[in-house]
């Protein structure tokens, strides 16, 4: 059982990780491509680092989601929050 549970956790983390490298690769074409814009539309005016910024801020709280949970943070949370809980439960109660 603790071998299934420590697949099932690596395949989540690995499956995290690879979301947030697609997020990554997507953010680095799109705000390629609307910085090409910018500059061919109109070179007078720099518009294309408010999408940038914008979209940098959730990509950076999208890592940190992702980096954070591999701490193993999330897990001693929810390991705390179930200890509280049993330590409540009536004696005797399942």
């Amino acid at each position: 059982m603790e071998h299934e549970h420590l697949v099932r956790l690596a395949r989540r983390r690995a499956g995290m990780k690879f979301g947030f490298f697609i997020h990554l690769s997507v953010f680095i074409a799109v705000n390629t491509l609307l910085f090409l814009i910018n500059q061919q539309a109109t070179p007078g005016y720099t518009w294309f680092p408010f999408p940038l910024g914008g979209w940098a801020v959730g990509l950076s709280i999208h890592g940190l989601a992702v980096y954070l949970s591999g701490s193993g943070l999330r897990e001693r949370m929810v390991d705390d929050e179930l200890r509280k809980l049993e330590s409540r439960r009536a004696p005797g109660a399942r």
